[in-house]
């Protein structure tokens, strides 16, 4: 609560009505969501904003509105999301600039969409894929671990740096039965690799996506089928590495062949495994730490950028279990 004997008035003027009505968001949903962040109060007067508020919050904000304004001014289009994930990001880092963030670009999708990353953490996983051989994606679901390994690999073959993407995923989910399932191995599978899908639908026309399928230039690979291959010029994903053993992922990491990248995607507090404590994600994350080529990015609950629940929910969650 802003005690009224400590509030101060800033003024702040832009130039551009237009944009400045871009940075006020539908109805204000821009400034509702900066003024809950910094506890402060925005009013809009024409290109002039008024913020109210304590001295740091002040400064703090204004630093927020100016770098959402330059993202603006340079094409960007600002979303509410844009909004909550560029004042975490300098809530976290006031002094990072949010261009060099935000407009990294990673991928134009078929409808146009720019992908690219939503915080520091996110930059930090992003610049370890472009120049690591294998990259670990570790932390809390909501956090864009597997769509932003899946935008990266989709990039990396539209310009020709792969050939091909593979997807992989262990089959084992929260205690599922795979003989319950119809159909061979790979349908039996296809439920587990869905997130990959999805991502992949939303990134390429529903078409594009098949004929790829269809040409074998993406391929999804059951786990179980990667014993005894090489895979060259690819771009690999194994998501939900927590689920995997200690041989499995041994295995996997050395099937990577000559021009490969490898992204593995895991959260260790979502371990459906008999035996937690076998995961394979936690040997690797032990024993191949400091290995040159290989990377490990480590996300937190605040870098989540699902609804803003899902936060809340991580939260909770970790209440009980430190109970």
């Amino acid at each position: 609560m802003i005690k009224v004997e400590e509030l101060q008035t800033k003024e702040l003027i832009f130039e551009d009505y237009p944009m400045v009505r871009a940075l006020y968001g539908e109805r204000g949903s821009h400034f509702k969501i900066l003024e809950e962040a910094f506890n402060v109060k925005l009013i809009l007067k024409g290109n002039h904003i008024l913020i109210s508020g304590e001295p740091e919050d002040l400064e703090l904000t204004e630093r927020t509105l100016e770098e959402l304004y330059s993202l603006i001014k340079s094409g960007y289009n600002v979303y509410p999301s844009d909004v909550e994930y560029a004042s975490r990001v300098l809530l976290e880092n006031p002094r990072a600039n949010l261009k060099d963030i935000f407009l990294d670009t990673i991928l134009i999708t078929s409808g146009r969409k720019m992908i690219s990353p939503k915080g520091i953490t996110q930059k930090r996983y992003v610049e370890a894929i472009r120049k690591s051989d294998i990259v670990f994606g570790i932390g809390p679901a909501g956090t864009g671990k597997t769509y932003l390994a899946v935008a990266m690999a989709v990039s990396f073959l539209m310009k020709g740096e792969v050939n091909r993407i593979v997807l992989v995923r262990p089959a084992v989910e929260a205690g599922e039965k795979l003989g319950f399932l119809p159909g061979d191995l790979v349908e039996k599978v296809n439920p587990y690799l869905r997130p990959l899908y999805d991502a992949l639908y939303d990134m390429l026309s529903f078409d594009k996506v098949v004929k790829l399928f269809q040409k074998g230039v993406i391929e999804v690979a059951p786990l179980a089928f990667m014993r005894g291959r090489t895979l060259n010029e690819a771009f690999i994903i194994l998501d939900e590495a927590q689920n995997t053993t200690t041989e499995q992922m041994k295995m996997f990491l050395t099937r990577i062949g000559h021009g490969s990248r490898a992204v593995i995607t895991g959260d260790v507090t979502q371990i459906d495994l008999p035996d937690p404590k076998k995961s394979g994600l936690l040997e690797a994350m032990e024993i191949l730490e400091g290995i040159e080529g290989i990377v490990f990015v480590y996300f937190t609950k605040g870098d989540v950028v699902r609804h803003s629940i899902v936060q809340k929910i991580i939260d909770a969650y970790e209440k009980r279990d430190r109970t």
